[in-house]
């Protein structure tokens, strides 16, 4: 899923060692303190690696800020999936170059996927940057910190095979305390043709499963009441207990998660809809604190093209996988991806993934018109022969159909009653707040004595937009 939204920009944090793991705000400078900016962009991912790479520089003396000018190391975490986000990064790039001059010695650094794929053009080429490291190079950091203020540039780009930053307890920025992710394998290996993460993430690998346990535990114990279990394919999850061979799949990794207190709620991203299995769904049929929502990305309505695609399946599957998750979670919201205007596509398989938003009757999609990525298969393979203007206006007509969807959808949920988690106020008003029910569906509602963001409470649903519920407190 994408975001365009930097993490950090404003105020101070400084890092509790009392406090494993999270982060508040600092009120003064200390002379001789090293801080560190960081911004992400891209996935959820990117994100949660952000915070893993704040803790591995808190280990080093360094402190997070959101003031860019206090900074002493300015790092941004990069996407790849898109050109767009790419030229996003590009632009903040010369911001921090222009930073230089009123504050020599300043780093700047490039992480993640952006940094694996132009590491020459960043480093050699526009001369933007001092530091380019790659996803699984966060732990040379320090290391290669220490090669840029000696004046050389710092550079690991490597792909691992092992890596998954399973011992580093991540520092939480920007959290609300209610809500974390957790990374539980990285790398994919699945091949989609349009698609760039197996080159900038490596292969799959999965996370030791006890670690995996123990972060949520803590988290649970520090007053986060949902975690969100993140890889590029959670459904392919496998990892084998070295001592007695016990292979723990998804939902068996699902159900240890959710026992660790029926008070925490348990989402996941993203799932494969060749690998999302039954057990699976009847995991989260069984478990009331994991959650009826699944993010099941089709990209295209049309088998001829998923298959240049090499999704590894057809509309047929799909279909047939949507209809299994309603008919196992009947009241289970599923969302999606989508991708228009891919190599050849035409007119009418352009109108068979307009079908497929109402025939599996998505709450909601990250949609987007195809932008062909360097060094993936279908730059090598195929013309990217669709004019832009009809990339675009395709697009439109599947974001106007998609929030005609999403609005019956959540017009549906008029008078329903729905146990809601307190993330914080509302955007809109002090007097209101916000949180998500199990279906993923925000929730805005008035305030009630007593109640405070983590705090569970159930709402009753009197109006409805295509993207937000409004609804009244109700008496439990």
């Amino acid at each position: 899923m994408y975001n365009d939204n930097p993490t950090l920009e404003g105020l101070q944090h400084k890092i509790d060692p009392q406090k494993q793991g999270e982060v508040f705000f600092q009120e003064s400078v200390k002379p001789g303190d090293k801080y560190f900016y960081i911004e992400s962009y891209g996935c959820q991912m990117n994100f949660s690696d952000s915070e893993i790479v704040a803790s591995i520089l808190a280990a080093e003396g360094f402190q997070a800020t959101r003031n860019l000018e206090m900074a002493d190391l300015i790092l941004i975490n990069t996407c790849s999936i898109r050109e767009k986000a790419e030229e996003t990064v590009r632009k903040r790039l010369r911001i921090f170059d222009k930073l230089k001059t009123n504050k020599p010695g300043i780093l700047v650094g490039v992480l993640g996927c952006m940094a694996e794929r132009l590491k020459k053009k960043f480093l050699e080429d526009e001369k933007l940057v001092d530091l380019v490291v790659g996803p699984d190079a966060y732990r040379d950091l320090p290391q290669l910190v220490a090669t840029a203020e000696d004046g050389e540039k710092g550079i690991n780009v490597f792909l691992s095979r092992e890596e998954t930053y399973a011992d580093i307890a991540p520092l939480r920025l920007d959290s609300n305390g209610v809500a974390a992710f957790i990374s539980i394998m990285r790398g994919c290996d699945n091949m989609c043709s349009f698609c760039v993460v197996p080159f900038t993430r490596g292969r799959e690998r999965s996370r030791e499963v006890y670690s995996i346990v123990a972060e949520a535990t803590d988290l649970f114990e520090k007053g986060y009441r949902e975690v969100t279990l993140l890889g590029q394919n959670v459904d392919s999850f496998k990892w084998e207990n070295p001592e007695t061979k016990e292979v723990v799949n998804f939902a068996r990794l699902l159900e240890l998660v959710a026992k660790v207190h029926p008070d925490l709620r348990v989402r996941f991203s993203t799932s494969h809809p060749k690998d999302i299995t039954d057990e699976v769904l009847h995991t989260i049929a069984a478990y009331e604190n994991i959650c009826n929502y699944i993010h099941l990305p089709v990209q295209s309505g049309n088998s001829r093209v998923l298959d240049l695609m090499n999704r590894t399946y057809d509309r047929e599957w799909y279909t047939e996988r949507v209809e299994a998750i309603y008919r196992i979670i009947p009241d289970c919201a599923i969302s999606s991806d989508i991708i228009t205007g891919f190599c050849t596509e035409t007119d009418a398989e352009h109108r068979e993934t307009l079908s497929m938003i109402e025939q599996a009757d998505f709450s909601m999609s990250y949609m987007f018109y195809y932008s062909e990525r360097p060094g993936t298969l279908a730059a090598k393979k195929y013309a990217d022969d669709i004019p832009l203007e009809t990339k675009k206006s395709r697009l439109q007509e599947i974001i106007r159909l998609q929030n005609q969807v999403s609005f019956r959808h959540n017009k549906r949920d008029i008078g329903k009653t729905f146990k809601v988690l307190i993330e914080g106020d509302s955007k809109r008003s002090d007097q209101q707040f916000k949180g998500r029910n199990s279906q993923n569906k925000m929730i805005v509602f008035p305030k009630t004595p007593g109640l405070k963001p983590g705090d569970y409470t159930h709402v009753r649903v009197i109006d409805a937009t295509s993207a937000t519920l409004i609804a009244e407190g109700i008496t439990a």
